[in-house]
């Protein structure tokens, strides 16, 4: 990811508020982010080395999900962090965090804890989670497989994630507390499966089908009793 503020044709070229409240960037705004964009060292961000998109599902309430774009980094060989967007566009909405870590640390942490998290195994296996393809000139075969060796290595993670921004209530600030969310673990839990993921799918030009089929080799791990708890009767 780019160290400066703005992206393509610059800030002059970005819409306005992408359905936020406000008022749009005043030249006196422009000039200040461009002016830092060029001076400040944003390391943290420059760490960020894989997009990733999937849905994540409200675990107080699974009837609702949102499609997620995730930028994450690896923090060390057992941690991940992320930053969730609305979209993959220069103005997209900053709408929460999720971490990911191995089984080695997920085991350690106590049971309450441990209900908190959710596995990847289905959005692996179904297609679901995807690396949108950066750049058309690059082979698609080799992207393939380059995102198939990711899938090998996140089928294994636990994810924690809170969203801060309810974009499917159309609010135009962040409002309430955040919320905790949970993924899919199979394919009936998502209204309208084929259609959603489809969709999703004809926008980043992938296929879940095929991709599936590409990862029938990944073993699914054995996914600890107290993750995904958001599915499982008697949780809150």
């Amino acid at each position: 990811m780019s160290a400066h503020c703005s992206s393509g044709g610059g800030l002059d070229n970005l819409p306005e508020t992408n359905k936020a409240a406000g008022e749009p960037l005043s030249t006196e705004s422009k000039v200040l982010e461009t002016g830092a964009s060029m001076t400040q060292d944003v390391r943290p961000v420059k760490s960020i080395c894989a997009h990733l998109n999937a849905f994540h599902v409200y675990a107080n309430d699974t009837g609702r999900f949102l499609e997620t774009n995730h930028y994450c980094a690896h923090l060390n060989e057992d941690v991940r962090q992320c930053i969730l967007y609305d979209s993959p566009e220069a103005n997209a909405r900053l709408i929460g965090i999720e971490y990911m870590i191995t089984p080695k640390l997920y085991n350690e942490l106590p049971s309450e804890e441990r209900r908190l998290w959710h596995s990847h195994v289905f959005e692996v296996k179904s297609g679901m989670l995807i690396m949108p393809q950066p750049n058309p000139l690059v082979p698609s075969a080799a992207w393939e497989a380059a995102e198939t060796k990711e899938m090998e290595s996140v089928v294994e993670l636990y994810g924690k994630v809170y969203h801060l921004w309810q974009t499917d209530k159309d609010h135009k600030v962040p409002l309430g507390e955040p919320q905790l969310m949970t993924s899919f673990t199979q394919a009936d839990q998502m209204a309208e499966f084929d259609r959603w993921v489809g969709d999703r799918d004809g926008r980043f030009g992938a296929d879940f089908n095929k991709k599936r089929e590409l990862r029938k080799h990944i073993q699914e791990p054995q996914v600890h009793p107290d993750a995904d708890a958001a599915w499982k009767q008697g949780s809150s």
